[in-house]
């Protein structure tokens, strides 16, 4: 049976449409946006606020746009000629990997590239476009989480300065009972919405991306 065959086509696209969310953690910036959103809601000391049906919405749409001219390229030279029939999906799958590839290669760290090429026991290719996916993928996941975590971390020190002025206070006026999340929240809050963090963050971590 080819590949070609309706009945083949039909099951790639089943499968592949069942990775789609392995395929949003691991392709995209999806993992870096996610994360920085949680280190700030953790922060600020929110709790569920906001719930995380709006951090992962707002982490899916931030994907959108910056995986935009990485998935304009993918619509133009993959999907567009398969769905005109133009190509297989052989070849489809195969046009699409370099624009994500390259994507992927931007954001990754030598070194973490040089950690799964030596777990792998392979050489490096003369050019990075060469690398195995199987490569790239890991050391593109592990990349974002270090860059996610230094922007959380960069995020929690005007929230840990509140944190530690408040506490100070407090305990300064002998109110040990009293929580100092309590306290500080509202100042937190207040802080957050003067400099108009939501702003700030979000351009951050988009031009992070660039």
């Amino acid at each position: 049976m080819k590949i070609t065959d309706p009945a083949v086509e039909v099951f790639f696209l089943v499968s592949f449409l069942s990775l789609l969310p392995a395929v949003l953690v691991m392709f995209t910036s999806f993992t870096r946006v996610v994360v920085v959103l949680s280190f700030l809601r953790q922060a600020i000391g929110g709790q569920q606020i906001p719930p995380n049906q709006v951090i992962i919405g707002l982490a899916i749409f931030l994907t959108l746009f910056i995986m935009s001219p990485t998935l304009d390229a993918i619509t133009k030279d993959s999907i567009s000629p398969y769905m005109d029939k133009q190509i297989t999906i052989q070849e489809a799958l195969k046009k699409a990997e370099p624009p994500i590839k390259s994507f992927m290669l931007r954001q990754t760290r030598q070194k973490d590239i040089a950690l799964f090429l030596n777990l792998a026991k392979e050489k490096a290719p003369s050019k990075s476009e060469e690398l195995p996916i199987r490569v790239v993928v890991p050391a593109f996941a592990i990349s974002e989480l270090k860059t996610a975590f230094e922007i959380g971390f960069l995020i929690f020190i005007p929230f840990l300065i509140i944190d530690i002025v408040v506490s100070s206070i407090l305990l300064s006026m002998g109110m040990m009972m009293l929580p100092p999340v309590l306290i500080s929240l509202p100042f937190k809050l207040l802080l957050f919405v003067l400099v108009d963090g939501w702003n700030l963050v979000i351009n951050s971590v988009v031009r992070s991306f660039l």
